[in-house]
């Protein structure tokens, strides 16, 4: 045997490349007939597991996602019922309001009338003494200035006497101012009739300036101690087909609405009266009505929540937040119109209200 080492030689030393990629290619394989045996397999494995897993959290995702929207919706429809209720509640209220005032004007309006024809009576009646005594002072004037008779001196003293002379000036002053207040009342009664006559609920054509005019009248209240009120006068424009008291209550929450907003000026000593302008006009196919207030104003976070169920600024126990969110109704939804605001924070408000001069069979605006 022989005692030298065997040298190696250079194809001995090379790795055996064919013979491990096939092991690679088994170990390969046999893991993948694993995975695929535990993912096919009920075994809690760690494969199994995993994919559980990741299914798992992906339905846990969509639901989490379908659940989110439903809540979303349902607080959307929460709001929209609350909304309707509050509308519905305060519709109902108006009806009673309604319905009370028109009884109440009834009333009144009766005694104001005989009232009224009474005091127009005692001013003629009036006028007749205040002749006699003038026609008596001319004849008393006519007698000798040395009549003695005891009886004509006392009548020609007192005839001359200022007394006279002050009831003859303040008597026909104080009777016209006396029907001149039962006529201001006449109109605040009927105008309280006029808007509170509970309407069909359909549409018919008004005159909006007289609406305007009467939804003043009835608001004066509100505002004769902060504001003067003007309505522009205008020739010629077209009576508008909508519903008269839903249209005649959102005039009202805007007046009232201003009125408040100058009373809050007045608070802060800015001015001591303020001014709300009311005017009316046609767009195109538009009856374009403008209230104008030199009020508090609205910042912008204000403007773009006004018409939001329930907002307010007012603080609480004054207000309600439906006032405007029914005028956006009224106008909008019911009458396919369209209400915005313009205004600047301090300087005053413009609400700018437009509704079709023609609607369609359903309410809904015309075409052409």
């Amino acid at each position: 045997m022989d005692p030298r080492p065997v040298e190696a030689t250079a194809d001995d030393a090379a790795p055996d490349y064919p013979r491990l990629l096939a092991a690679r290619d088994k170990t390969i394989a046999a893991l993948k007939r694993r995975l695929m045996q535990e993912a096919q397999s009920d075994r809690d494995t760690p494969f199994a597991l995993l994919t559980q897993n990741i299914s798992l959290e992906q339905v846990v995702a969509r639901k989490t996602a379908e659940l989110e929207a439903e809540r979303q919706e349902l607080e959307t429809a929460l709001r929209e019922l609350r909304s309707a209720q509050a509308q519905l509640v305060q519709a109902q209220k108006m009806e009673s309001i309604g319905q009370l005032a028109a009884g109440v004007a009834h009333e009144i309006n009766t005694p104001t009338q005989y009232v009224s024809s009474n005091i127009d009576f005692v001013r003629s009646a009036a006028g007749t003494l205040l002749d006699l005594l003038d026609t008596a002072s001319g004849l008393l004037g006519t007698l000798p200035a040395t009549e003695a008779d005891p009886a004509l001196v006392v009548l020609r003293k007192e005839l001359g006497g200022r007394r006279i002379e002050f009831m003859r000036r303040q008597i026909p002053e104080a009777l016209e101012q006396s029907l001149e207040g039962l006529r201001h009342i006449a109109s605040i009664v009927a105008a309280l009739k006029q808007f509170s006559h509970p309407s069909s609920g359909e549409m018919e054509e008004v005159d909006m300036l007289d609406l305007v005019r009467t939804t003043a009248t009835v608001a004066r209240n509100e505002w004769k101690y902060v504001a003067d009120l003007e309505v522009l006068p205008a020739e010629g424009l077209p009576p508008v087909p909508c519903i008269r008291d839903l249209v005649g209550q959102a005039l009202l929450n805007l007046i009232v609405n201003a009125a408040h907003a100058i009373g809050d000026t007045l608070k802060e000593g800015v001015k001591e009266k303020g001014r709300i302008l009311v005017s009316a006009q046609t767009v195109g196919p538009w009856m374009e009505l403008r209230l104008t207030d030199d009020g508090t104003g609205m910042s912008e976070e204000t403007r773009n929540r006004m018409f939001d169920p329930f907002f307010t600024t007012k603080p609480v126990g004054k207000g309600t937040g439906q006032g405007l969110a029914l005028t956006y109704s009224t106008v909008v939804d019911k009458h396919h119109g369209e209400i915005y605001c313009e205004s600047c924070l301090g300087v005053g408000t413009t609400f700018v209200v437009r509704l079709p001069l023609r609607q369609g069979p359903a309410g809904e605006q015309a075409c052409g």
